[in-house]
């Protein structure tokens, strides 16, 4: 009896080790299994948390794109940042979603670069609103000027006008014209044959605007066949934009007063014609008087 019992005793032993190690089993798969679980579920999130990181750097890629400013200097800066965040990226791809420690220096980096370009927001509004107010500034300028430059412009005009208006008035005036022909001894004479002189007279008027002073007086005495009465090509004066021909010319004292004035031209033998004649007198560029006579 006693062995029997001792070996009841024994095998009663080994099925509660038996029992106990089967209900350890199961507990350690179910918490191997429960484990298991929790840690795909954890890896998953982690990837998850590595996705949106990654979705992040490339908005954050996209805010610096974004900035539009004319300054080089920044431009510079912040395609650097820009290359940086692009590099970001591409590391952010070659590490695990487990590498925690990666995962939260990357997180650390992204909050600086956030913060970076709140700063280049913050100048580039800064210089786009001063040049802003220096664009309005430079459109008031601009408008400024060309109010000035018209007013010149409308003032230079009056001052061409007033100048003609002081050329007209100071252009003299001539009375008592006459052309008369004369004889070796001085004596007036309308026998073309006879005739040794021209003698062109007139009177200057009063003229309070003219310039005083030395003045040459030219004449121009033409024949019946338009011809120009004259000694040499090269007597020549200034009328208008050219150069033309004289018969006579007189230098006179102008003081601005009534100025009586004669000019003769020495006739050259067989240069007269019978008919009309026609005499026009040029003073200070001006053609100033004009008279006929005739020969015959």
């Amino acid at each position: 009896m006693s062995e029997e019992h001792n070996v009841n005793k024994t095998d009663k032993k080994v099925w509660i080790i038996l029992a106990v190690a089967g209900v350890l089993i199961v507990v350690f798969a179910v918490l191997f299994f429960s484990n298991k679980s929790k840690m795909e579920e954890m890896v998953e999130e982690m990837n998850i948390e590595k996705m949106e990181l990654t979705k992040e750097f490339q908005d954050l890629a996209l805010d610096y794109d974004s900035l539009q400013t004319n300054n080089d200097t920044l431009n510079i800066m912040l395609e650097h940042e820009r290359e940086r965040i692009i590099q970001l990226i591409e590391e952010i791809k070659t590490i695990k979603a487990t590498n925690a420690a990666k995962i939260r220096e990357y997180k650390k980096e992204l909050s600086t670069l956030r913060g970076v370009l709140r700063s280049y927001v913050v100048q580039i509004d800064s210089l786009n609103r001063r040049n802003k107010m220096l664009t309005e500034k430079n459109k008031e300028y601009q408008q400024k000027y060309s109010s000035i430059k018209s007013s010149m412009k409308k003032l230079e005009k009056e001052k061409e006008h007033l100048e003609e208006k002081v050329d007209i008035a100071s252009k003299l005036e001539l009375r008592n014209v006459e052309a008369l022909g004369l004889t070796g001894k001085g004596k007036v004479t309308r026998k073309t044959t006879k005739v040794r002189k021209i003698r062109v007279c007139f009177t200057i008027l009063k003229n309070i605007t003219a310039p005083v002073g030395e003045k040459n007086v030219y004449i121009r005495i033409q024949r019946p066949d338009k011809s120009l009465l004259l000694h040499s090509l090269n007597d020549k004066f200034k009328y208008e934009d050219s150069e033309i021909n004289f018969s006579a010319m007189r230098t006179i004292e102008y003081g601005g007063k009534d100025l009586d004035v004669c000019v003769f031209y020495k006739v050259d033998e067989g240069e007269l014609t019978d008919g009309e004649y026609l005499a026009d007198i040029f003073i200070d560029g001006y053609d100033v008087g004009t008279v006929t006579f005739e020969l015959r």
